[in-house]
């Protein structure tokens, strides 16, 4: 089944400015966000990756990621879709995050999420991160079907979307309980890679900024769908159709 670049937003004036942006409208990347975008577009072009669908959250800074990745790739098709969209962190939206520090729902953010839901506001709807796992999921499962039955089972596509959400669907595709999901990394600019399966996703990719993306590409291996390597696999460049003196990983592709 296809294969699902999640790429995080680039650097926004959020980030910077330490406040937690969730639906905040007007929250635009940085200079340093503009070319943690670009170069993720080049490295996918470099890596001569067929994109089949660019699917983005409808805010700004993730809008604004999709154009300057969309611009090193030609023609790709290209949508929005609100289940993407940041977590819905209601009256804690706009806030610094040094103030959130001493508030008692930060500790159950950070130990217990599952058990997270942020409080409900005047200005900005509430959910619990359970509740953004659950439609982040549903989002690329859908998406991934539609990808499949328009493209076909070695069709690669791309999902720009935000921190909490991207941490959420990881933690899920590697098999750890949302409890766990603060343990995965996901910075600005980065790419994460999964491959679904009939049987079960594969952890591709965790917080790569600045991998070469040659190896993505599906290959051919025996067995049925969902069947994992066993021993690894070969390894080698050429399995990637990498030339012999360019092996993946060089970072140099994304300098």
């Amino acid at each position: 089944m296809p294969t699902v670049l999640f790429v995080r937003h680039g650097r926004s004036s959020a980030n910077t400015g330490g406040v937690l942006a969730g639906w905040t409208p007007g929250v635009f990347l940085d200079e340093t966000g503009e070319a943690q975008a670009s170069r993720v577009g080049a490295a996918i072009a470099a890596a001569e990756l067929q994109i089949a669908e660019l699917v983005s959250s409808p805010l700004d800074r993730c809008v604004q990621t999709a154009d300057l990745i969309a611009g090193q790739l030609g023609t790709v098709s290209r949508s929005v879709h609100p289940g993407l969209g940041e977590c819905r962190y209601g009256a804690w939206t706009g806030r610094r995050i040094i103030d959130l520090v001493s508030d008692p729902l930060w500790k159950v953010v950070q130990d217990r999420p599952s058990e997270a839901r942020f409080p409900a506001s005047e200005a900005y709807e509430a959910e619990s991160l359970a509740d953004v796992q659950e439609r982040a999921l549903r989002t690329v499962r859908e998406t991934d079907a539609h990808v499949l039955e328009r493209h076909g089972p070695d069709a690669v596509w791309v999902a720009v979307s935000h921190g909490d959400v991207i941490k959420a669907v990881l933690a899920h595709a590697a098999g750890a309980h949302l409890d766990d999901f603060q343990r995965f990394v996901v910075d600005p600019g980065s790419v994460s890679v999964v491959r679904y399966t009939s049987r079960k996703p594969f952890l591709l990719r965790l917080n790569d900024i600045a991998g070469d993306l040659h190896a993505i590409r599906p290959v051919a291996h025996p067995g049925v769908d969902g069947d994992a390597e066993v021993g690894g696999g070969a390894g080698t460049p050429a399995d990637a159709g990498l030339p012999d003196d360019d092996p993946a990983g060089d970072p140099s592709v994304l300098e």
